[in-house]
């Protein structure tokens, strides 16, 4: 899209790098947005710095603490548990209105900035069952930006309906395949690349990565 702007939610994890080259694949110029709500590891932050600074993108980072204060969970807490959701319930890593908020104010950023496009990893295949990340979340909440500021934004998800596997494809197929493998961060533990191999996150990431990689011949 020529002469367009965009701003992509960026964490410096798998989901949101690939969405990040996607969106520079995609648009005349890009910015980040990163939010730093006290998370449990600075190494989240320091990871998407380094990576914006190495692909020459403006980087923006938000002070979100307060979203901290009112939400705790295993993300913002070193003495609650990482674990998956049992019985109908939310894994411990469900942060309440993160991606509600997270959106929201990268809305107004854009808005500040020219921007009318705005691109998040969120996706409803591999989404634990967290339910800011279903695709008619993202729509409603598209029709709501746009009535508070009047303005036509477009919120943006190329991952919404891809696995782990075909997230790692769209990655190959951006020519960022080993960027991403190397440079990310998705560990709950807070290890960059292959992680620790033993969270929920890396169990996800490195199931997706051996199924493209048999696809590849690799595996």
């Amino acid at each position: 899209m020529e002469n367009v702007k965009a701003v992509v939610v960026f964490s410096g994890g798998q989901d949101s790098t690939t969405c990040l080259f996607w969106a520079l694949e995609n648009f005349a110029e890009v910015e980040a947005v990163t939010f730093d709500y006290n998370q449990r590891h600075i190494t989240e932050i320091e990871c998407a710095k380094n990576i914006t600074r190495e692909l020459g993108i403006r980087h923006h980072i938000l002070d979100m603490a307060l979203l901290n204060q009112l939400a705790p969970n295993a993300l913002t807490r070193d003495n609650i548990e990482v674990k998956d959701g049992e019985d109908g319930e939310l894994p411990s890593t469900f942060v309440p209105g993160r991606n509600l908020l997270f959106l929201s104010f990268a809305g107004v950023l854009a808005r500040g900035i020219g921007a009318k496009h705005i691109v998040t990893g969120v996706c409803e295949t591999d989404f634990s069952g967290y339910p800011d990340c279903r695709d008619v979340f993202i729509k409603s909440l598209n029709v709501t930006l746009n009535l508070s500021m009047d303005e036509p934004f477009v919120i943006h998800t190329p991952l919404m309906w891809l696995n782990k596997a075909e997230t790692w494809k769209l990655a190959d197929e951006l020519g960022a395949f080993s960027f991403v493998r190397e440079k990310t961060l998705t560990c709950y533990n807070g290890i960059i690349s292959d992680g620790c191999g033993e969270c929920p996150a890396c169990m996800l990431r490195q199931k997706g990565l051996q199924d493209y990689l048999k696809v590849r011949g690799e595996c």
